[in-house]
């Protein structure tokens, strides 16, 4: 049985699907945010169950970057409802989320260890051999600094310190952007590395080819409404082509 999703009214029936009996992990409803007076999110409706990796997916402008930053609680200016793991945005909901956002959130003069340090000081779920562990996967060089390390390898660590949370929620924005597409496999393959097979993961993208192999569910977003969503392998068959090629006829 799935539960479907409220969409705006101008998109198409979407689900993600729900256990029977089990609760979504993340609720949005009605989720409403505008920049001085220009829609980002527009009435938007979605509910996301645990243990899943959900592409959101859509152009630059979409409003991916705008629900992640409201997920994470960093943005607390909008209108509608949104509940994760039962809270509201705000301290309690912030312990359960680990969000890596876009743009770089280290001094460029740490080196890999002192940004162990310090997330192990940060956040109490922070598993410090776990972030090792990563480091040491993705061959990151322990003698240099963040402004010493290719764009690449910048990114490498910053996932590892965010994967390294026990997290219950993670929440990527674009992880894999501006990196080359060798770089773009090994960090999708370290985000697998030991990830909870019961949390939630919501990568956002608009590269899909690159994604499509590792996420359970889509949800598509177009000028901030529900364009599309549901499980990945369920919206292939209905469509008869890939989430990327899916991707590309929707947003031409």
């Amino acid at each position: 049985m799935t539960h479907p999703l409220t969409p705006s009214p101008a998109a198409r029936p979407a689900a993600v699907p729900i256990p029977d009996g089990e609760q979504p992990l993340i609720t949005v409803k009605h989720l409403t945010k505008a920049y001085r007076g220009r829609p980002a999110l527009a009435d938007l409706n979605l509910r996301l169950p645990a243990g899943r990796i959900i592409g959101l997916m859509g152009s630059n402008g979409s409003g991916k970057t705008t629900l992640l930053k409201i997920l994470a609680g960093l943005l607390a200016e909008y209108d509608g409802q949104v509940n994760i793991a039962g809270h509201a945005p705000g301290p309690q909901s912030k312990a359960l989320v680990a969000f890596l956002p876009d743009a770089d959130f280290l001094d460029p003069r740490v080196k890999a260890e002192q940004a162990i340090a310090m997330f192990a000081r940060l956040f109490p779920d922070f598993d410090a051999d776990r972030a090792r562990e990563l480091v040491e996967f993705f061959g990151l060089p322990q003698d240099r600094s963040l402004k010493e390390m290719s764009k690449g390898m910048g990114e490498k660590l910053r996932v590892s310190l965010i994967m390294a949370r026990r997290a219950r929620v993670y929440l990527l924005d674009e992880p894999i952007s501006g990196v080359d597409p060798a770089a773009r496999d090994v960090i999708l393959n370290g985000v697998l590395q030991g990830f909870d097979p019961d949390a939630l993961m919501i990568i956002s993208t608009h590269l899909i080819a690159d994604v499509e192999p590792i996420v359970d569910s889509v949800v598509f977003l177009k000028d901030g409404r529900l364009l599309l969503a549901g499980d990945a392998d369920d919206l292939r068959q209905a469509h008869g082509m890939s989430l990327d090629a899916l991707f590309r006829k929707e947003y031409r």
